[in-house]
């Protein structure tokens, strides 16, 4: 047993001082006690860490490198794809290890503590299966083990390059499967993680654009989360009307079994009655703020959302921001643009935006990674961040106002230390195996990028 002392906790009910953290040898809290005394010391200001519910690993070696303007101009989402296709000609099994683990690294730097890693790049880059056909699947395991970061792995099923039977491109030879291959990368993953109680299975088929209906109903049987891409784009939405005559998450409504299971990533473009529809059934809005900006996609309905009674989570999607921070951030920041007002994010119970945002995450994405984490409370797992409250940009804030400024002041990073399934993986800001996680890094993005 590990005891953990915070002088300051966010809990379950509420804030709390002098909180003692006991953590069992498998990494789970056994007791939460307030004025308790003794165990090691968190530094700042403790609160759980952030589950990230939504990742494309590989996509972290293009951040920043696509926002070139394009010959014939009018870039969007779809003309970003074609050069994140052009990167997945040249990833090995080797590169994407290497990129995941400073992704994950830097997640954790940032208070991130767990990842649903939403993974597609199956094959090797003629499109053909490698020897163990879940290998690249592996590698993001092994990347996560080696950072410390907790996981949900989601294996992608992608078959199609349209909305249920164009057949699929060139640039997307990577990702496809029949169902037979895919539920071999499924069972590999599941055999992977054994025993692991930092890590957790789920499945995804990749969309309405990537699985046909068939392939969408042999994976809703599945007993776990079931993360599905969904109304993103304008172009998907009408798409999708003109081949079936129902929008995404109308469609999804109508011929999937859609529960407290499902995951939508994205849901941007919905109805009012996709919106209430959705809500009712306790499936989570998957939303990726900096993504969404990033690729011109829209802005997700929030009042609306929170007025049904929907769940939602946040996750980093393409990376080009890696940080609950940014994330949380840019979700209230877009509101605020949109609607013309302040604290959107907020209610008369929760008048403060980054407490609000915070929870919202905790709640949305522990039910998303299919694990049981997102508080600091006794049988969950022992993943929380210590926030520098003497940090430039929180000196002298105190609990939901500290919140609020780790989300709204500033650019440099307060998180001192962060523990996941019981162990320090973070100190002094940095991850413990920064140095040699980022020379292997540096060594494969010079290579790619020669």
């Amino acid at each position: 047993m590990t005891a953990f002392q915070a002088r300051r906790a966010l809990l379950p009910e509420g804030w709390a001082s002098d909180v003692r953290i006991e953590v069992d040898a498998g990494g789970w809290i056994t007791a939460v006690e307030k004025g308790g005394k003794g165990g090691e010391a968190l530094p700042g200001v403790v609160v759980p860490g952030v589950p990230n519910l939504h990742s494309h690993a590989f996509q972290r070696a293009i951040a920043g490198a696509t926002e070139r303007r394009s010959p014939s101009g009018g870039d969007s989402f779809w003309s970003w794809r074609e050069q994140m296709y052009r990167l997945c000609a040249l990833f090995g099994p080797e590169d994407a290890e290497a990129v995941a683990a400073q992704l994950y690294a830097e997640m954790l730097s940032w208070g991130f503590t767990s990842v649903a890693e939403f993974h597609y790049l199956h094959h090797d880059p003629d499109g053909r299966p490698y020897a163990d056909i879940a290998e690249m699947a592996k590698r993001h395991l092994a990347a996560a083990r080696a950072t410390g970061i907790g996981m949900t792995v989601l294996p992608c099923l992608y078959r199609y390059g349209g909305i249920f039977g164009r057949e699929p491109n060139h640039g997307q030879r990577r990702f496809l499967n029949d169902l037979d291959g895919y539920w071999k990368i499924v069972e590999g993953c599941r055999g992977a993680i054994a025993g692991d109680d930092n890590a957790a299975l789920g499945v995804a088929p990749h969309s309405l654009r990537a699985a046909s209906a068939e392939m969408i109903a042999a994976l809703s049987g599945f007993e776990g989360v079931i993360h599905i891409h969904a109304a993103e784009q304008v172009k998907e939405v009408e798409e999708c009307v003109t081949a079936t005559g129902r929008r995404p998450v109308e469609w999804l409504l109508e011929n999937a079994p859609i529960d407290a299971r499902w995951v939508l990533i994205h849901a941007t473009h919905m109805t009012q009655a996709e919106i209430a529809g959705l809500a009712r059934t306790g499936a989570v809005a998957g939303l990726c703020p900096t993504t969404e900006a990033s690729l011109g996609d829209g802005i997700f309905a929030l009042p609306e959302w929170r007025a049904a009674g929907g769940v939602l989570g946040v996750g980093t999607d393409s990376h080009v921001g890696t940080s609950p921070r940014d994330e949380f951030r840019q979700l209230e920041t877009s509101q605020r643009l949109k609607l013309l007002g302040r604290a959107v994010a907020t209610d008369e119970a929760m008048p403060h935006p980054g407490r609000a945002l915070l929870e919202m995450a905790l709640k949305g994405g522990a039910q998303a990674s299919g694990r049981k984490l997102g508080a600091i409370a006794p049988g969950m797992r022992a993943d929380f961040v210590a926030v520098d409250d003497l940090h430039p940009a929180l000196i002298g804030r105190k609990d939901d106002e500290l919140l609020d400024a780790w989300v709204f002041n500033g650019q440099s990073n307060p998180v001192s230390t962060v523990v996941v399934g019981g162990k320090r993986v973070v100190e002094g800001g940095r991850h413990i195996r920064a140095e040699a996680i980022e020379a292997r890094f540096r060594k494969v993005m010079q290579r790619l990028f020669a």
